[in-house]
């Protein structure tokens, strides 16, 4: 089901103020990933156009990478904790399965009791439907939410899977959202495919498996993915999504007045988003990637990317976030840019 795309605000815009991001700084090569899953680290690169992933430390949990993301954005759009009306967190590894990893994200960072805090779990699309749900929350009140996106998907991987293992990474990204000069978000659109559900799961831990020495032992705690089907989805699916998302708000990827638009896909795999960024129109420099040194990071890699390429968007260009994975679930937003006034320009 797709939701309504929302109108061009006219008052009370609601716009990205300042982002952050967290990568662990354990460096992970191809070849020690490649080893235990039978991969040369030539054959990953080829395949994924990954060089090189960050993987969390033994002690590091979600709620911390998310935390540390989360002040690094608060100080780049001048927000303190007490000036937020609301905290989410997007992740499909949360420190447990209760409470929201989002609580303690706000108790670290010390938000005032009685903000609301909670968790989105739509796997690599939850930033974008976080930030969907924030911005409709915060239309017309004048507050402030904390966006995270944060994933730590080295815990849940099966070493000797190729599939799996050489793709992912660790990470946190977040965005501040609140009262924009311009146009902010112009508009989103959210929409999930659940008959192609089971292409990416995470079999036992829940209510239809529970957690049992039998399920650890047959492995049905790791994530799989069914990676050839993943590829046809996207193309089949979010692609075409993708581009009339873009024609609907006059904001084609390319064209003799096409205005200017920066590309942050989700980093799923450095191949694929090439494939989709060149069949969209969008020309290599506004196409941004963080795919080959920090691999597929989750629900963290739209955020991630974003954080990276702010330096890199000027006031009024225009910015697609795209997110999209299992569920099967995509969410696009469309932003005018507005830097921060810390170290944008």
């Amino acid at each position: 089901m797709t939701s309504p795309s929302a109108a061009v605000p006219t008052a009370g815009a609601v716009g990205v103020l300042g982002t952050g991001s967290c990568l662990p700084g354990n460096v992970v090569t191809n070849e020690e990933v490649g080893t235990p899953a039978g991969a040369t680290p030539e054959w990953i690169l080829q395949r994924t156009g990954i060089r090189a992933r960050r993987w969390a430390k033994p002690d590091d949990v979600t709620s911390g990478l998310a935390a540390t993301a989360a002040r690094t954005a608060l100080a780049d759009a001048g927000i303190g904790v007490g000036d937020l009306s609301l905290v989410v967190v997007a992740t499909s590894t949360p420190d447990s399965p209760q409470p929201p990893t989002a609580a303690a994200v706000a108790a670290e960072l010390g938000v005032p009791p009685g903000t609301p805090a909670y968790d989105m779990n739509a796997v690599c699309s939850g930033f974008v439907f976080a930030l969907t749900t924030a911005e409709r929350m915060l239309h017309g009140t004048g507050g402030h939410a904390l966006v995270v996106g944060a994933d730590i998907y080295s815990r849940i991987l099966d070493p000797a899977d190729r599939r799996t293992a050489v793709l992912f990474g660790d990470g946190a990204g977040a965005v501040v959202l609140g009262p924009a000069a311009g146009r902010g978000v112009i508009a989103t659109r959210l929409a999930s495919f659940p008959d192609h559900r089971d292409l990416i799961r995470v079999p036992a831990g829940g209510s239809r498996i529970p957690a049992s020495t039998e399920s650890l032992a047959e492995g049905l705690h790791y994530f799989t993915m069914d990676g050839r089907a993943v590829r046809a989805f996207v193309e089949e699916h979010v692609g075409p999504m993708i581009d009339d998302f873009l024609h609907e708000h006059g904001a084609p990827a390319s064209g003799e007045d096409a205005p200017r638009v920066h590309f942050v896909p989700h980093q799923a795999n450095g191949r694929m988003i090439e494939k989709l960024a060149a069949d969209l129109g969008f020309p290599p420099e506004r196409a941004h990637a963080t795919v080959r040194e920090y691999g597929n990071t989750g629900a963290a890699s739209v955020p991630v990317t974003l954080d990276h390429a702010a330096s890199r968007m000027a006031r009024g260009d225009l910015v697609l976030l795209a997110g999209f994975g299992g569920g099967m679930a995509a969410g696009l937003a469309l932003l005018e840019w507005d830097p921060p006034p810390t170290c944008r320009t």
